[in-house]
């Protein structure tokens, strides 16, 4: 069941975002300008796309709303922004959780020699096998990846809510000529400069289809080894877990003391 989830996961390929020129017509009429001023209608035309059957479905009217005061196109530039992020976050889960199910690391984890926990054990068990010194370096970069994205990358790109192209992720070019190298998180290499802006909407349509079906199988794995015959389907490979999945420093670190 897994593999199969994960095949129809990787049939397509992630979406790209570079940045494009609007000097033309059909540019700035693409169905994901960074324009603003018809965000809902881009959003309306977005979930069309994505889901032909179910269309535009917002029950609770998010797209209406105005967070923080900074009015409805920056309300929807920061919903889209964070489902593009958690759709990219679930794809990298759902892939780690298969991966680790099946095959750790073989060299050592730490610098006292001390293995990768084994494959026997569920990949939460896993998680709280790791060191919290460890856990603390993984989320150190986590935070500075978050930083960087909200910074626009010192400057380079505007805010995401502000008029940059949603899930567009900005190039480490201040870092890289001021600090260190380092390669870009998305293109690396330059591949896909040239790509057409069919193939990028395309792409971005891909996925969206594929982050969200990535949020619920994570948490389908997740609800099978945490709630016994919770998800049927899983059942017989599902690893009881008895630690709670929303608690990353579990018996390690709290702010709560001993909890």
């Amino acid at each position: 069941m897994k593999l199969f989830i994960l095949s129809s996961l990787l049939a397509t390929t992630s979406a790209a975002f570079a940045p494009t020129s609007s000097s033309t017509s059909t540019t700035s009429t693409s169905l994901f300008s960074s324009s603003s001023n018809a965000a809902k209608a881009e959003l309306e035309a977005i979930a069309k796309k994505s889901n032909p059957t179910l269309g535009f479905y917002d029950p609770l009217s998010l797209a209406d709303k105005d967070f923080w005061g900074k009015g409805n196109d920056a309300t929807i530039a920061f919903l889209r922004q964070s489902e593009i992020k958690h759709g990219r976050i679930a794809m990298f889960a759902f892939v780690g959780y298969i991966v680790q199910s099946n095959f750790v690391f073989p060299w050592a984890q730490t610098l006292a020699g001390a293995p990768h926990p084994s494959a026997d054990l569920s990949p939460e068990a896993q998680w709280d096998a790791v060191p919290l010194g460890a856990k603390w370096q993984i989320f150190a970069v986590i935070s500075a990846l978050e930083l960087w994205d909200e910074c626009g990358g010192g400057g380079v790109l505007p805010h995401y809510t502000k008029g940059r192209k949603p899930g567009q992720y900005p190039p480490f070019t201040l870092f890289r000529d001021n600090v260190h190298f380092v390669l870009d998180l998305y293109d690396p290499f330059g591949f896909n400069k040239n790509m057409s802006e069919e193939i990028k909407e395309r792409r971005l349509i891909s996925e969206l289809n594929n982050g969200r079906l990535a949020m619920l199988g994570i948490f389908g794995f997740l609800c099978a080894d945490t709630i016994p015959g919770s998800v049927p389907l899983l059942k017989d490979i599902a690893i009881p877990y008895s630690g709670q999945v929303m608690q990353p420093f579990e018996g390690q670190f709290s702010y709560l003391g001993s909890i």
